[in-house]
């Protein structure tokens, strides 16, 4: 299919109409942003942190090299100005409204799954030893060995969601689909051997693992919680890149599935044909029967030597 097509689709044309046919899928991405909030809210799992365990959670309490807020603004905003910049240029509210849909489920499905595996785990962090006791002075259960936290609760409370990193899975479900996004875009896997390209595309990789790296030496986070929050998030990525668009080497590779189905919806549309005052489907395949020496054969004559026999019967008939 060619680019040529491109520019008929665009958000004032069809926007609207794109934008209905996905609403219960936009209503499915609230409820997302919803049940992510709550496994914000709610207490994790306080796993059981004794004396001997504190030798390996004694790390220095840091701030975060990357903040919080920062995250979504390199994991969402980013590629949705990237996006967005295609879109200017190709206008195609097709390929716009599904990369946007397909980048956000990314983000917040990872999320939920993110956070909800954080409260079940109840993972301590490294630094957990110095937000259970800001003053270094610990205090444990006589016969549990349990720790006896007198610290921040907020900060107690983040304490137990270690595993796996929230930062490590947003930055990769939202880059690794920009990533993915990228590759379809510039057509990164044609078999011609261009290597610019293939660095484009895993230029968002590089910057959602330097990201991931920064979680181990802030002392956040476990290198296996690292590792699986990465892993996690590109992995839906990659599923939610495959639900809007064909694979990046795919001949289509460059444009959603729904622009390809309209396309061919509107090849396949049925267009009539005017023979003077006949109106005949091209479509439409005549069948008829003739006896040659008296037997009986059924013979298939196609639309255009139907018309050219109309016509001349018409004629005589003027005659």
């Amino acid at each position: 299919m060619a680019d040529i097509q491109l520019g008929a689709h665009t958000i004032r044309s069809h926007g609207i109409t794109v934008a209905r046919f996905h609403m219960h899928d936009w209503i499915i991405l609230v409820l997302l942003g919803i049940i992510d909030i709550i496994l914000n809210v709610i207490e994790p799992f306080h796993r059981f942190v004794g004396r001997d365990m504190m030798t390996d959670l004694r790390y220095p309490l840091k701030s975060n090299t990357i903040p919080f807020w920062a995250v979504p603004m390199i994991g969402i905003a980013l590629p949705v100005f990237i996006i967005f910049g295609i879109y200017f240029k190709k206008q195609n509210v097709y390929d716009l409204h599904n990369a946007i849909l397909g980048l956000l489920f990314s983000v917040l499905i990872t999320g939920v799954l993110t956070d909800a595996i954080k409260d079940a785990a109840g993972r301590p962090r490294p630094d957990f030893f110095w937000r259970c006791f800001p003053d270094g002075k610990d205090f444990y259960d006589n016969i549990t060995t349990s720790v006896i936290c007198h610290g921040d609760k907020n900060v107690i409370k983040e304490g137990h969601k270690s595993f796996p990193s929230g930062h490590s899975s947003w930055s990769f479900a939202g880059l690794g689909f920009l990533a993915w996004y990228l590759a379809g875009k510039i057509k990164a896997f044609d078999h011609k051997g261009h290597m610019a390209k293939l660095c484009l595309v895993l230029l968002p990789i590089l910057c959602a693992s330097l990201i991931a790296i920064s979680r181990v030496d802030d002392y956040w986070h476990h290198w296996q919680d690292v590792f699986a929050g990465g892993f996690l998030g590109l992995f839906v990525a990659s599923v939610c890149y495959l639900q809007f668009f064909p694979p990046p080497y795919d001949p289509d590779g460059w444009g959603p599935h729904a622009y390809f189905q309209l396309l061919a919806e509107s090849r396949n549309e049925p267009t009539l044909i005017s023979t003077n005052n006949l109106s005949i489907d091209p479509t439409a395949i005549d069948s008829m029967y003739i006896q040659p020496e008296g037997r009986n054969y059924l013979v298939s004559r196609d639309s255009t030597l139907l018309i050219d026999e109309m016509e001349a019967g018409v004629g005589m008939r003027m005659r």
